[in-house]
This record gives C-alpha cells, sequence and structure tokens, in this order.
C-alpha cells in the first residue's frame, strides 16, 4: 500500500477532524499526566517518603512532579526533531504510547514500605518517562490542528488542543474523587493505583483516534518537495533564536496552572485542613468553565490579535493569585470558589487558550514542531517545580501564602513582557509564518 507520505498527493485539510482527534488525545494524553500531581499531593508523601517531616515529605513528593519537567526540554529536541523531519502523526502516536506504558507502570510501583529506597527511585524514573511523552504531545498536537486549520480560525482551531488538556484534568480529578472518599488505609493501600491503571483504557480509545488522523498538508507539501530539513533544531537556532526565547519567558504563566492545581490542592487540605472533596470539586468546576472560556479567547483573538488577548490573561492572573491565596488562607469556601473559578476557569484561560496559535505562529513548518515544543518545555520546567517552590516558601501564619503570590505575580510578568514583544501574526498568510518581513 502507498503511504500517504510516498504516494505524491497532498490532502486536503481536515480542521475539524484534527480538531477532535488533537481534543480527545490531548484529553487522553494529559489524564495521564495530571493523575501525578493529584496524587503528589493526597498520597505520594506519605507512602513514598514517610520516615521524613510531613513539610518535607510534601515537598519531596511535589519534586518528583516536578522532575517531568526536566525531561520535557529533552525529550523536546528528540521528539521536535521527530515530528519536523518524518511527521507530526508520527510523534503524536509515539508519545500517546510512551505516557500510556510509564502511567500504568506506575500504578504497579511497590511502596516505600514494601522496598525502601528502591520504591521513590522508581517512581521518579517513570515520572522521568511521562515528561519526554508530554514534551511532544502538545507542540505535535498543536502544528497538528494549526496547520489544518483556516487562515482566520488558526487559534479557535488550535486551542481544541487545550480544551482536551482541561478535560484530562477534569477527568483525572473526577476519578480521584471517589478515590479520595475512602478511608485512609484504603487510599494509601490500594486506592491511589486505581487511577493509574485506569490509563490503559484511555490510551486505548487515544490510539484508536490518533491513527486515523492524516498527515497536515503543510508537512505533506514539504515532504513531497524533499525540503524538510535535515537537522530542524540547527535550523531553528539559525534563524529562529529571538522566538525560541520568547516563547520560554512566555510559557512562564504556566505556574498558574500547575500551582492552583497541585500547590493550592495540598495547601488547602494539608494545612488549612480544608475538605479534600470541597477542593477536588473546585477543581473540576474551573476545568468545565475553561472549556468554555478557551475556544471563546481563542475565537477573540481571531478577530483582534494574539498578544492583546495573552496579555489580558497573563496580567490578569498576576492580580487574582492575590485574592485566591487570601480566601484559602481564611478557608472561605464561597471566596475560594468565586476567586478559584474566575482565575483559573476565566482569566487564565485567556492566556491558555491563546499560547497555541502564538507561538506556533512564530515558526515555519519545517521547525515549528522544534520551536514550540523546545520554547515551551523550558518554560514549562519552572512551572513544574512552581509547586515545590511554593512549598518551600510558604512561610507560617496567615500571611504565609504572600511569598507564593509573589512570585506566581513575578512569572506572570516576564510571560506578559515577553508576548507583547512578538510580532502580532493572527492576519499573517500561513505561509508567511515565521518568515520576517522587511518592516518587521
Amino acid at each position: 500500500m502507498v503511504s500517504e507520505q510516498t504516494s505524491g498527493v497532498t490532502p486536503a485539510p481536515a480542521p475539524r477532524k484534527a480538531a477532535i482527534a488533537s481534543w480527545i488525545s490531548s484529553a487522553v494524553e494529559y489524564y495521564d499526566f495530571f493523575i501525578y500531581g493529584t496524587a503528589a499531593a493526597l498520597v505520594f508523601g506519605k507512602i513514598f517518603f514517610p520516615s521524613v517531616d510531613p513539610k518535607i515529605g510534601t515537598i519531596a513528593a511535589f519534586a518528583t512532579f516536578g522532575v517531568g519537567y526536566v525531561t520535557r526540554p529533552i525529550g523536546a529536541f528528540f521528539m521536535g526533531h521527530i515530528g519536523d523531519k518524518f511527521g507530526r502523526k508520527k510523534v503524536l502516536t509515539l508519545t500517546l504510547l510512551l505516557m500510556g506504558l510509564s502511567t500504568f507502570l506506575i500504578g504497579a510501583l511497590p511502596t516505600y514500605s514494601q522496598v525502601g529506597i528502591a520504591a521513590p527511585i522508581l517512581l521518579v524514573l517513570l515520572r522521568l518517562l511521562q515528561g519526554l511523552s508530554a514534551a511532544g504531545e502538545q507542540a505535535g498536537a498543536n502544528s497538528m490542528t494549526l496547520e489544518h486549520a483556516p487562515a482566520h480560525r488558526r487559534a479557535f482551531f488550535t486551542s481544541f488542543t487545550l480544551s482536551g488538556t482541561q478535560m484530562g484534568f477534569i477527568l483525572a480529578t473526577l476519578v480521584f474523587l471517589p478515590i479520595s472518599a475512602l478511608p485512609e488505609d484504603q487510599l494509601l493501600s490500594w486506592g491511589w493505583r486505581v487511577p493509574f491503571f485506569l490509563s490503559a483504557i484511555v490510551v486505548a480509545v487515544g490510539f484508536w483516534i490518533r491513527r486515523t488522523l492524516p498527515e497536515t498538508p503543510a508537512f505533506q507539501e514539504e515532504a513531497k518537495a524533499h525540503e524538510t530539513p535535515k537537522l530542524p533544531v540547527a535550523e531553528l537556532f539559525q534563524n529562529h533564536t529571538p522566538d525560541v526565547l520568547r516563547v520560554i519567558f512566555a510559557a512562564l504563566v504556566s505556574v498558574v496552572s500547575t500551582i492552583f492545581g497541585v500547590f493550592v490542592l495540598s495547601y488547602a487540605v494539608n494545612t488549612m485542613h480544608i475538605p479534600r472533596s470541597n477542593m477536588l470539586l473546585l477543581l473540576v468546576c474551573t476545568n468545565i468553565v475553561a472549556l468554555a472560556a478557551i475556544p471563546l479567547c481563542a475565537t477573540l483573538s481571531d478577530r483582534i490579535g494574539r498578544w492583546p488577548v495573552f496579555l489580558i490573561g497573563a496580567i490578569g492572573s498576576a492580580i487574582l493569585i492575590w485574592p485566591a491565596l487570601w480566601a484559602i488562607s481564611r478557608a472561605d469556601l464561597t471566596l475560594i470558589f468565586v476567586f478559584g473559578l474566575l482565575l483559573s476557569g476565566v482569566v487564565y484561560s485567556a492566556a491558555n487558550g491563546i499560547w497555541p496559535s502564538l507561538y506556533g505562529e512564530m515558526f515555519d513548518t519545517r521547525v515549528r514542531l522544534s520551536g514550540m515544543a523546545i520554547g515551551t518545555q523550558i518554560g514549562f520546567a519552572l512551572g513544574g517545580f512552581a509547586p515545590t517552590i511554593s512549598a518551600a516558601i510558604l512561610g507560617d501564619g496567615p500571611n504565609g501564602w504572600m511569598p507564593v503570590a509573589t512570585f506566581v505575580s513575578a512569572a506572570c510578568v516576564v510571560s506578559a513582557i515577553s508576548a507583547f514583544s512578538a510580532r502580532e501574526t493572527y492576519n499573517v498568510p500561513r505561509q508567511d509564518l515565521g518568515k520576517r518581513l522587511a518592516l518587521a
């Protein structure tokens, strides 16, 4: 059978199919990635680091969450090379299978009480594999949807990848809701393993969806003309180093996501003694709101531009993190829900839903996946360690949250400045993306 890449026939764009496939597969991939964060906040400190002070155990558990981001920059170089040289579809299939295998094996791990120090070592190694997978997932899915999308709706269609990510978070949290209600001994013995074993089912569904997705016309045109780069990363840094740096610093806005999804959960439950079920419900609600807010914000950016909408999200998040953490410090559930929904559900979605198009349009087809993967994964690395940093700088007393709020605000401001420096691309034809105009 003649493959698409060698048949000489460039497939027609399939924006809806690409968007739906990216949504479903991203939901599957990030279900796997996010159940780790929830488990790190609620369980891992007790079963993998039980012999240390509870606060140190929490920091250590968050550090294992963060190490998944250590390999993401490394994986970005590897996955970016595959995606830009051999196709978006190949890298997306590889990332899905790698994530599924590593997640399932985490659920099968022995605990510290069973094998001692080998347990956290194995946990870290599998988390590193998750990081390698995640490095190529979003950049690959974003490249796929952007290159299938019509010119005037690129932000809308690429936002489906992020909506899928939010759905993955919702699924991960919903699975943990009944699990977290188990008695403590059952939760720590077998209950925490269930969400990880369920990943085998969702990965099978994602693989079935992803294998039917056609390669992008833009990549097919380059492959047919034998114009795919031999070393995409070398070409990327030769021609796009300033844009890679822009993406790195703009991606620091991701600290909002990991702080709210991981650190806030631990702070509320373990320090302020707010019931786990209430905080998990909040996380579900914020992500449901985000499912609607992300495509709306993306549609707005297709009308008025990328960076104005991104700036609203970044600066708004820098401001709203203060009342959100203050409400948790008061254990006021009503205010926690109000500010939590406004911050994580609405305002952060303005930045979160725009970045796939904002970053992807900085690069041409030859290096797009590499540029997005390397830039975002280096920037996301700080986001991954943000819960660890926040747990370490969290003070005592009613105002102990203020250093954390300062840290988040600073990251958001840097992100906003970086995005503001980027060229506006919402009305630039696809074939001109990544090319420097005379007056650019």
